[in-house]
This record gives structure tokens, sequence and C-alpha cells, in this order.
């Protein structure tokens, strides 16, 4: 795939950090102009208090061969996303992919926790950053995406369409209506720009080794595997660069409609494209949390990766 976006201009909203990241840096090693935007920078810190920033982000884009900007928007504020729009409008004159990422609410949900336990204010906060935010940006960004046919819409969940079907009671009612709401948007998007030459659908990633996940089990990307000792399962984790390589396969697909409206993850996609992750392996996560994790079979990763 060595550069085989060159000459393209992606959005990567909500690029700071996780899937996010991986996927503006992967998209930048396929030779991608790609603005990351989010409200991390190394001035002011979301509410989300992480130390990881737009900046870095967009290096990292440059490192990889691309061409990395970072821009500060808030999501939920229309004038700023315009404002995004019109900039790339301005110095690009084209918009070939946007991946709506954006979340920023790890903090705001209780897993096992039912609706009426919950904060109301913390879960009407979380459905504003995970849904509004999308629906915004894609209502200013669309048009410049459509002006050329070929445009590409990935918006970004957690869980497929077969898994998110059952109710997800560990994450609880908030949670677990966002995700699913995003898999809508991108079959509504997929209905109305589909006869503009482009192409909307939803991509997940598996057990995604983020960079608050790795904190969480005291390990990083280099010694990931001793957090096995804590949860067995996390065998099957994968690092932010499958799901970016998957996204990156299908900015490069000439033949991209074929997916218009579907639900697809990073796990499945790497069987299509031929993609792995960062240590040559092929990590199928939803066939194994269900098939190996939700079925109480011991931990083993055989055959999934």
């Amino acid at each position: 795939m060595s550069r085989a976006l060159k000459g393209k201009t992606a959005l990567v909203a909500g690029g700071t950090r996780g899937a996010g990241r991986g996927i503006a840096a992967e998209l930048g090693a396929a030779g991608a102009t790609v603005y990351v935007t989010g409200r991390s920078t190394r001035s002011a810190r979301s509410e989300m208090d992480r130390p990881e920033t737009i900046e870095e982000t967009a290096e990292l884009v440059t490192a990889a061969g691309g061409e990395g900007i970072a821009v500060p928007v808030d999501h939920l504020d229309p004038g700023q996303v315009t404002a995004l729009v019109d900039r790339i409008d301005g110095e690009q004159g084209r918009l070939d992919v946007l991946v709506n990422d954006i979340w920023g609410a790890d903090h705001l949900f209780q897993f096992g926790k039912p609706l009426w336990e919950q904060s109301l204010d913390d879960g009407l906060r979380l459905l504003r950053l995970a849904i509004e935010t999308h629906a915004i940006t894609s209502h200013r960004a669309l048009p410049l995406l459509i002006r050329e046919p070929g445009g590409l819409v990935i918006e970004m969940t957690d869980g497929t369409a077969e898994f998110n079907a059952k109710y997800r009671k560990d994450v609880g009612y908030f949670y677990d209506l966002a995700k699913w709401a995003v898999i809508r948007m991108a079959h509504a998007q997929s209905e109305e720009i589909a006869e503009h030459g482009a192409t909307a659908l939803s991509l997940t990633p598996g057990w995604l080794r983020s960079e608050a996940m790795l904190d969480n089990f005291g390990v990083t990307e280099e010694n990931w595997l001793d957090a096995t000792k804590a949860n067995p399962h996390f065998a099957i984790s994968e690092s932010p660069a499958f799901v970016g390589r998957a996204a990156a396969a299908l900015a490069a697909d000439p033949d991209r409609a074929r997916w218009n409206g579907a639900s697809l993850s990073s796990g499945g996609l790497a069987q299509v494209y031929g993609f792995t992750d960062a240590d040559g392996s092929r990590p199928d996560a939803w066939r194994y949390i269900v098939e190996v994790e939700q079925a109480g079979r011991p931990a083993d990763v055989t055959g999934y990766r």
C-alpha cells in the first residue's frame, strides 16, 4: 500500500489517541495529508485529562511519510467544525476520507450498573460526545467530501452490528446506545451519499491496546503480554496500528463501494486485505470474544490470531 494515498486528504476527527491515532498514522504511512482534530493539545487538556495530544498524532503522521496537520476542534461546536472544513477546502480543495472517531467519554459510564444507578448527567454528556459530535461533523464535512466521487466516511464504533445487536449489559445503557447509534449513522449516510459516488461504513477495532488500556493494566506496548497474568483473554488484544491499517486499506481500495453501509472489524478486514498487526499477527477479536471468552472457555488464541 506504499504511497497509495499520496495526494489524498483525510480528516481524522478525534485523532488524539487510541484508534484515531492509529488510523491517522497509517493513513500517513500511505502518503495522505491528514488533519487531526481533538480537544487535547500541548496547551490544554480535555475533560479526559490524559497526556496525549493532537500535535503528537500529527507528528506521527508526518514521520510515517504523510503530512500531519493538528487543528484544535470541539466537535460539539458547529462553528468550529465549519471553520475546520473551510480550512481544509481552502488549503487542499478536497476531502477524500472522513473518519469520525470522536469519543472522549471513557469517564462517563460505569460497568455493570443499570440505567437508574448511573449518573443521568454523565450519561447524557456521553451521548452528546459520542453521537452529536459525529452528526455535526458529517453535516459540515459531507458537502466537501461528495464534491468529487470516491469519498469515504468511516464511522468508528465499538463492536460489530452482529455483536451489538444483543444488549451489552456489561457496559450499560448509555454506552450500548452510543455504540449502536454510530453503526446506524454509518448506514444512514451510506444511503444518502452513494448516489454521489461515495461510501460510508462503520468500523470497529477488537480489544484495543489504547494508551488508557495499557495504563489500566500497568503495562506498555513493549511488555503488554504481561497483562495476560491479570486477564488471560487480553492475549487477543491488538495495537491501534491494526485498525489503522484496516482504515488505510479501505481508503486505498478502488472497489471500496462494495462495503457501503457495512459494519466491519479490523480482524475481519485483515482476512480480506492481508494486512497484519505490528507483531505480524491477525487477531480476530470479536469471533474470539463470542466463541471463547463468552462461551466460558479457557483463554487460548490458537486459530484466532
